[in-house]
């Protein structure tokens, strides 16, 4: 069996999967080739597209040959039997995943901007590519997806290698492919038109489905925020950082991200498309340049990371439009432990602070004088932390706090649903205390 093109295999997996439309599935993508072709079957199901965002772990000398896969999510999905064949050490085994977790940051920046990913718990999702070869980058897709609490996954694709997908049934709740033919050899055998797809073409792809589903639920279209990417001129520093722009916004909030971690964060990033879709700005940033972060004792120099998350927040209100908006801060780990630091030195400009699995006890001795609405939102599992926050709690006597802890998350919220539940306090906190009243106030 042979396809025109990635829509024509699109269309010949849609009147296959059509029963499924009674139950209201996710379409999910493997991007770039994948889009095309779910695109066609969330138009013919009447479901939402959006895409898992897993990257490649290709063979050093060899980019183009999978030896594994990372997900968003932290998945990371390693061949043993290929590496041990290719003699790949483990220091460089960790190098090629890091580097592909890299790029899977920079990839939802180009994918998603200002776009939360659909929420997967208690439904039906159908993961699509354009075939399967090795199969690597799909088990990376499922295993995120299980994480993130999907009650039944179907793979579909138009064609695929048959051992490929015989393995997958053992992983995916049923595996739906229209050609798996004995002499596979690559994908792009199998269509007469193979061209790349373009991350515009994604881009364009999937507005058009939230269109599609906005307009079919409400009527009306979806308000999408302006993202840039920005370059912070601070006091001692000039650092990357991308502002996202909501449209009539209530509020901003500006992220201080966790040791080793930076302005790219898949699970911040997380949180900030969510916000945005609840009509509040984000503006994400590096807190250290690449020299600095070089020396691991400035991960660890809190009133540094402080005074450089003042410095961002009085570059934001700097900018236009954003002079009488109110300002949130959203810590993780040990940018939590930064944004306590802080918040005495920050007038009455912020107004709201929420803490991810944070660390207060590095901001101990300016507690007592932190006047800020504070939410800390812990990991039941993730036991010294809490007991830290625990602590933190009873210092902050000062402002409004309150204890949010995610049962049976660990540090990193890895576990099914729990950044969701993150992402649905850290909202919430935002809205109820980030309003469009003028809150023009200096910061030190």
């Amino acid at each position: 069996m042979a396809f025109r093109d990635r829509r024509d295999a699109g269309r010949r997996l849609a009147s296959v999967l059509a029963p499924l439309h009674g139950v209201q599935p996710l379409v999910v993508a493997l991007p770039r080739g994948g889009v095309p072709v779910a695109a066609e079957i969330a138009q013919d199901l009447d479901a939402p597209l959006d895409v898992a965002l897993v990257r490649k772990v290709g063979a050093p000398m060899q980019r183009e040959l999978a030896i594994g896969a990372v997900s968003e999510d932290g998945i990371v999905v390693i061949d043993e039997h290929l590496v041990a064949r290719l003699g790949i050490g483990r220091a460089e085994l960790r190098n090629l995943v890091e580097r592909a977790q890299r790029e899977i940051g920079e990839q939802a920046t180009e994918l998603r901007p200002g776009r939360a990913s659909v929420r997967v718990k208690g439904r039906t999702v159908v993961v699509v590519d354009d075939g399967l070869a090795t199969g690597s980058t799909m088990r990376a897709a499922l295993a995120a997806l299980r994480r993130r609490g999907a009650a039944r996954v179907v793979v579909a694709v138009p064609v695929g290698a048959p051992d490929t997908c015989d393995a997958l049934r053992d992983e995916a709740d049923d595996v739906v492919c229209l050609a798996s033919p004995p002499q596979f050899s690559s994908v792009g055998q199998w269509y007469e038109d193979f061209s790349p797809v373009s991350d515009d073409e994604v881009r364009h792809l999937l507005a058009a489905a939230d269109r599609r589903c906005s307009e079919h639920t409400t009527g009306e279209t979806i308000a999408v925020p302006s993202t840039y990417d920005v370059t912070l001129d601070l006091r001692d520093a000039r650092v990357p950082g991308r502002l996202a722009v909501a449209p009539g916004c209530s509020g901003a909030v500006v992220f201080a991200h966790g040791s080793g971690s930076s302005h790219r964060s898949v699970r911040n990033r997380r949180v900030a498309t969510a916000l945005e879709q609840a009509g509040l700005s984000t503006l994400l940033f590096d807190l250290l340049t690449p020299e600095e972060s070089a020396d691991r004792r400035n991960v660890f120099d809190i009133p540094l990371l402080g005074r450089r998350l003042l410095d961002a927040t009085a570059w934001l209100v700097q900018q236009a439009g954003f002079a009488d908006v109110a300002v949130g801060w959203f810590g993780a780990s040990t940018g939590a432990g930064a944004a306590l630091w802080a918040a005495p030195d920050a007038g009455g400009r912020v107004r709201a602070i929420v803490s991810r699995g944070g660390r207060p006890d590095l901001a101990r001795e300016r507690l007592v004088d932190v006047n800020v609405p504070t939410l800390l939102v812990v990991g039941g599992a993730d036991v010294d932390v809490l007991e830290l926050n625990r602590d933190a709690q009873h210092a902050l006597h000062g402002a409004e706090t309150r204890l949010e802890i995610v049962a049976g998350a660990t540090h990193l919220f890895e576990e099914p649903g729990a950044m969701e539940q993150v992402t649905d306090l850290a909202r919430d906190w935002f809205l109820a205390h980030l309003s469009a009243t003028p809150a023009s106030a200096s910061i030190l």
